[in-house]
């Protein structure tokens, strides 16, 4: 039974890998999978927008006959209750885990799984969280519009300062003030190979949250803007009437702040980024595992470019293989016809564990390159190691002519609004594509 156990966790594991799912991530050490980490970041259009909301799985020798253990550990230390179902102290209250009673054939049944949990968590992060209280389903009098209306206030602001502005912090060292307590890399930071699992802290989510940051800055910056406009700096948060003294949101407002603290995050992003190039060049001159590596995929890129008679080029930035110039031409009988666009990938020292960081150089309106040149692409995950599959992604996010509605890809809100608005909207659009098309050949 315990092997049956560990083959289905190790299943569903790989399975929600391996899916193009933007909002739900999950990782273990190879060593315990029936320890598993999940983060959910918070649907679009809700006070938990692009959150990172990260929860412990403890699965059991009876899996999946029994659920596993489920607890919530974006709490501010025990101090925060983001939903009337996920408590201060961690507990998440669904039918399917047996923590909170439910209707008959809601309980829960081996046909479930890892996957159907998560879910079920994320669609408690609803644009109407207070209804989520038992007895509240149907709650409509004017106290309760006006709770809703607070409630939903207090957890977009929480969810900006704890779930992305605490944790960003955390990964870079920084402080509330900004200051960020200077490393030195080592050795150990320079070559991979020397990893030692045990040795270091699992955070496994650390170089994503950092990457879908830079997506969804933009997105934090309205969501800001749009607390100021309802709220006021110092203004105390209202207790719900389900909300108990240890078991609450209590605070105050201040979207100044979480401005400031949001700003200092991008550049500090912005400067790490840059410091991979220095540190490329010490790799490069120790000759170490991924800078041999990354200058023999630079060349066989470079080789398949040519074959394929592609127009794009690709060099190396001052012959850093930690750093490559794209020049993109765009697809013919495209909006993005004509063009000529200029990107860079940066590579990490310790790439693949810390995935390439792109930037556009020429400015191009589209709905998957954020105002700050960043692009919405995805690699396979089989392909994390493959520096080509990057370039490839991006392209095809840039081409990709009937792309699926998908908010979680909402890197550029002005175009992506746009983008999905009506037929007029979309005119305009491809406008302003198409200035900034011809814009770049001017540029260049």
């Amino acid at each position: 039974m315990a092997d049956q156990s560990v083959f289905r966790i190790t299943k569903e594991l790989s399975d929600l890998q391996k899916n193009s799912d933007l909002s739900l991530a999950v990782a273990c050490r190879d060593i315990d999978v029936r320890n598993v980490k999940a983060l959910i970041i918070g649907p679009h259009e809700t006070p938990y927008e692009f959150g990172f909301f990260e929860f412990d799985f403890k699965f059991n020798k009876d899996y999946p006959r029994k659920s596993p253990t489920v607890t919530c550990t974006t709490t501010n230390s025990g101090r925060t209750r983001f939903n009337p179902n996920i408590y201060a102290n961690g507990k998440v209250c669904l039918s399917i885990l047996g923590t909170w009673r439910g209707e008959p054939g809601e309980e829960w049944s081996a046909a479930q799984g890892l996957e159907s949990i998560l879910l079920s968590i994320q669609s408690l992060m609803s644009t109407n969280p207070y209804e989520n209280e038992p007895g509240f389903e149907d709650a409509n009098e004017s106290s309760d519009k006006k709770n809703q209306k607070d409630y939903v206030q207090k957890i977009r602001h929480e969810t900006l300062r704890i779930s992305v502005i605490q944790r960003l912090e955390e990964y870079l060292g920084m402080d509330a003030g900004g200051s960020i307590q200077p490393t030195v890399p080592s050795e150990y930071d320079l070559d991979m190979d020397t990893l030692d699992e045990d040795s270091s802290p699992f955070l496994p989510f650390k170089d994503l949250c950092k990457r879908r940051f830079l997506w969804y800055y933009d997105s934090y910056l309205t969501a800001i803007q749009k607390g100021k406009e309802e709220t006021k700096d110092g203004q105390s948060f209202a207790r719900m009437p389900f909300e108990g003294v240890s078991n609450s949101m209590e605070g105050k407002f201040n979207y100044t702040e979480l401005e400031r603290r949001l700003r200092n995050i991008k550049k500090a992003l912005d400067e790490e980024t840059d410091r991979w190039a220095a540190e490329g060049m010490e790799a490069k001159t120790k000759e170490t595992t991924v800078a041999v590596n990354l200058y023999r995929q630079f060349e066989q890129v470079v080789e398949s470019f040519k074959r394929a008679d592609l127009p794009h080029s690709i060099e190396l930035v001052d012959n850093n293989p930690f750093i490559w110039a794209v020049t993109y031409f765009g697809k013919p009988m495209t909006n993005l016809d004509g063009g000529l666009f200029k990107f860079r990938v940066h590579f990490s020292p310790r790439f693949p564990e810390e995935q390439p960081r792109v930037r556009f150089e020429t400015r191009l309106f589209h709905h998957r390159i954020s105002a700050d040149g960043t692009p919405c692409y995805v690699s396979a995950l089989n392909k994390r190691e493959d520096a080509k599959s990057h370039i490839e992604a991006v392209i095809d996010a840039l081409e990709e002519e009937q792309p699926p509605y998908d908010p979680r890809t909402l890197v550029n809100p002005e175009a992506f609004k746009l983008y999905w608005g009506g037929v007029d909207d979309r005119r305009n659009y491809n406008r302003r594509l198409r200035r900034s098309v011809q814009r770049s050949m001017e540029d260049f």
